[in-house]
């Protein structure tokens, strides 16, 4: 008894870790600049390579406009069928993601190269930082914040760089999201 309780013990630890990674493991989230193709199944027409435009949505025929920044690929899909089942019975559609272009974060002041840095995965601040050539000689290392919009507001995340440098306290290396600005007054 004592055995097939450890066992069942056992495998509800793992299936519950299982099911935890799954929903923490979201795909790629879009942002505007972003490429997509769509894909609709026997309905070559409807084969379309779109642009997140710059307020998050793209275009495609029949569908019209549709808001996909924020989004994964299986939630863009489950839009875009929605929105074709009007006009076509059981659409089978297919989003692949061609292009992060809109994957980029911005740093700017006192760094060696500022400006926009993309990002091929996930970005830290010391990574950014890193990438940005570093920070130049006068910046302020008590002041880098990142500005990151959260709606219409904005939330400033202060950036503790001597503990982050030293490695007492890895807390405010912040992982990076799109759109996100790194200042280095």
């Amino acid at each position: 008894m004592l055995r097939l309780s450890f066992s069942v013990l056992c495998v509800l630890v793992v299936w519950a870790g299982v099911s935890n990674a799954d929903e923490l493991n979201t795909g790629y989230l879009l942002s505007p600049g972003d490429k997509i193709t769509i894909s609709v199944w026997k309905e070559d027409s409807l084969r379309q390579e779109v642009s997140v435009l710059p307020d998050g949505s793209i275009n495609f025929p029949l569908a019209g406009r549709i808001e996909v920044a924020g989004l994964d690929t299986t939630a863009v899909v489950k839009k875009v069928t929605t929105k074709l089942e009007e006009f076509l019975p059981e659409p089978t559609v297919s989003v692949v993601v061609t292009s992060t272009a809109g994957n980029l974060i911005y740093v700017q002041g006192k760094v060696i190269k500022p400006g926009p840095v993309q990002m091929a995965g996930p970005t830290a601040v010391l990574q950014a930082l890193s990438m940005s050539g570093g920070l130049d000689k006068f910046a302020d290392e008590n002041e880098i914040k990142v500005i990151r919009l959260r709606g219409k507001s904005q939330q400033i995340l202060p950036v503790r760089y001597k503990d982050l440098i030293s490695g007492r306290d890895m807390s405010t290396n912040i992982q990076l999201q799109a759109g996100d600005t790194l200042v280095v007054p």
